[in-house]
């Protein structure tokens, strides 16, 4: 393994479990690439540019375009934070700023949890 998929929060599970069987194999394999491919192609892992640090992994199914939006916690850890079904060509900023909220939520816990 190359990389460790953390979750955080309930967001990516929540929607995980809301999918279809074969939506939710197509999740797992491109989860498995980034876990187990050296270089991710751009086509399953973007970063997100202007925007610090977070990151966008792309599903594409028949009829749905599904994302998760992740960032790096040491560089072998890919820490996801929510997931949606995509509609347009941009990511909606509403998703974006739950993305920031959610990974300035999980280093302010790994700080405290490193004090105690």
């Amino acid at each position: 393994m190359i990389r460790e998929i953390l979750f955080w929060g309930e967001y990516f599970d929540n929607f995980y479990n809301q999918q279809e069987l074969k939506v939710r194999k197509k999740i797992d394999f491109v989860l498995w690439l980034i876990k187990y491919t050296v270089r991710v192609p751009v086509k399953f892992l973007k970063y997100l540019e202007d925007i610090d640090g977070l990151y966008e992994i792309k599903i594409s199914s028949t009829f749905k375009e599904i994302r998760v939006l992740c960032f790096f916690d040491d560089n072998k850890v890919i820490v996801l934070v929510n997931c949606f079904l995509k509609k347009s060509q941009k990511t909606p900023k509403s998703e974006i700023e739950l993305g920031e909220r959610l990974k300035s939520e999980y280093f302010k816990f790994k700080d405290r949890s490193k004090k105690k």
